[in-house]
């Protein structure tokens, strides 16, 4: 049984818990989740869209609120004080079931929904599918938007659980639950170069190696994927420039005599009157294109829909 004093206690701390909750909403616990998961402001409010002012007001009233700093700064980062951490956990899964429980609300009619679709997608990728998927939503969601954002790999699985990205477009990945996939397409890799190009209508395995690349990646080192499969086969190139998307890479092709490594669907949308697409001479393995999303929404009608739409589009 428990003493006047235990329920004295407990009842003292009903109320602060009481007091507490009124001082807090849903913003605020989202910025919280942010915040707690990036530990930097400036990166948290570009999640959020948001100013790094609102966050750091936010930051403000939930260390009033809760009465701890909840954040302290080290360097560049935010490191979660203890009670941070202890609650932390509780909130992030409160949040997650909170947003569950509110896909089940309402029966979704897509003709009259005005939601706001948020697809990742590598940047050579988004051109193949963003018109088409625009298109889509145009004729049979009138009244919803559509966000693409750029793809980061080390946060697909935390995007994805956070319910900050519905669905993400990227080559195939080692990926664990409860992230699900689905192949979309495979391509194979083609060249692109410039018609007056020394060795236009003479590659071969030997012209091909001994020729000068350009390659396209967003990371600042490391191979690309041809290049991996090419060393898998005891095989290597020069690669003179390394740029950050295949657009620069196609202006420099029509000026310098340099040959651009690609999946032939990017070179056909790549190609023009100066420019010619090549069968790559060497059989490297195909590049197969996937979509990911959260096992928590596949009931979610809206998320099948844009799951149908962007297989339709792609494949």
């Amino acid at each position: 049984m428990l003493t006047y004093y235990e329920l004295d206690s407990q009842n003292d701390n009903s109320m602060l818990a009481d007091k507490q909750l009124q001082q807090l909403d849903l913003n605020l616990l989202k910025i919280f989740e942010v915040l707690y998961q990036e530990r930097n402001m400036t990166t948290a409010s570009k999640v959020l869209y948001v100013s790094p002012s609102a966050v750091s007001h936010a930051v403000k009233r939930l260390r009033c609120a809760l009465d701890d700093d909840l954040f302290v700064r080290k360097g560049h980062q935010l490191e979660p004080t203890p009670a941070c951490k202890q609650i932390a956990p509780g909130v992030i899964d409160l949040l997650a079931r909170l947003r569950k429980t509110l896909q089940q609300c309402g029966r979704f009619e897509l003709a009259q929904t005005q939601q706001s679709f948020v697809v990742a997608v590598h940047d050579a990728l988004e051109p193949l599918v963003l018109p088409a998927l625009h298109k889509a939503l145009s004729h049979q969601a009138p009244l919803a938007s559509l966000k693409s954002v750029k793809l980061d790999r080390d946060k697909v699985t935390r995007q994805l659980n956070n319910r900050h990205v519905d669905v993400v477009i990227d080559v195939a990945r080692a990926i664990q639950s409860p992230i699900r996939h689905q192949k979309l397409n495979s391509d194979n890799f083609a060249i692109l170069m410039s018609r007056c190009h020394p060795l236009a209508n003479q590659l071969s395995q030997s012209t091909y190696l001994s020729a000068e690349h350009i390659t396209v990646s967003n990371r600042s080192d490391g191979h690309v994927v041809e290049d991996i499969s090419l060393l898998q086969m005891g095989m290597n190139r020069q690669v003179k420039i390394r740029c950050q998307n295949y657009y620069s890479a196609k202006a420099i092709v029509k000026e310098a005599p340099l040959l651009l490594t690609l999946p032939s669907l990017i070179a056909n949308e790549l190609v023009d009157n100066e420019l010619i697409v090549q069968p790559l001479p060497i059989p490297l393995p195909e590049l197969s294109t996937h979509m990911y999303w959260h096992q928590e929404t596949e009931q979610d009608e809206s998320i099948i829909w844009l799951r149908s739409a962007i297989m339709q589009t792609v494949s």
